[in-house]
């Protein structure tokens, strides 16, 4: 009986934690972005690029790629240095690990803390997803693209991959740009977000 009423209990949890997925925000992250990259103040790309550029490509906006994940923290984890597109190696730690399915397909990916970044009171819940799929080369950036996540208050953390984006190194070579760690490669295409660029 306690094992039974405990499992309901999970369930009930589970079900209550789910977050609708909200297409507003995945368009405020579309308009937010091309507002940046159109401001020679704080766009990344190079000047000629600037000069003709009217929007980045993206892939239609579906709910399909929003999901409410179960995030597993991590234990004794050590900092390390995480490769990137230059000799800078800074430091991140693994904050933890995300289990979700798409399209009926189990997929995990390793989120991570930037160790001077959550040092700060403005990052110190920030957390960075790297991932890479089978549309990069092809539709998307070759070298992945990245979201942001919040450190959530419970066990379960919401994930909009319509909000995935680029490396700057993906518009302006000058940039350096975290590596995506191969753990972080799924074996499935995610045709949302950012396009890549050309």
């Amino acid at each position: 009986m306690k094992n039974s009423v405990l499992i309901l209990l999970l369930v009930f949890n589970w079900t209550y934690s789910q977050v609708k997925f909200n297409k507003n925000n995945a368009e405020k992250f579309q308009k937010t972005i091309n507002a940046e990259y159109a401001d020679a103040k704080t766009s990344p790309l190079m000047a000629n690029d600037l000069k003709t550029f009217k929007s980045l490509d993206f892939y239609p906006i579906s709910s399909k790629y929003f999901v409410n994940a179960k995030l597993v923290k991590a234990k004794n984890e050590k900092a390390f240095e995480m490769k990137t597109s230059t000799s800078r190696k800074p430091k991140y730690i693994k904050y933890g690990t995300v289990f979700f399915t798409i399209d009926g397909v189990a997929l995990q990916l390793n989120v991570y803390q930037d160790v001077e970044l959550s040092k700060s009171d403005k990052y110190k819940n920030y957390l960075f997803l790297p991932f890479s799929d089978l549309t990069c080369g092809k539709e998307s950036y070759i070298g992945g693209r990245y979201i942001d996540l919040e450190v959530p208050k419970g066990n379960t953390i919401e994930i909009d991959f319509n909000q995935s984006y680029n490396p700057y190194c993906a518009y302006n070579h000058k940039y350096s740009c975290p590596i995506v760690p191969l753990e972080n490669d799924l074996n499935i295409a995610i045709k949302a977000g950012l396009k890549t660029f050309h």
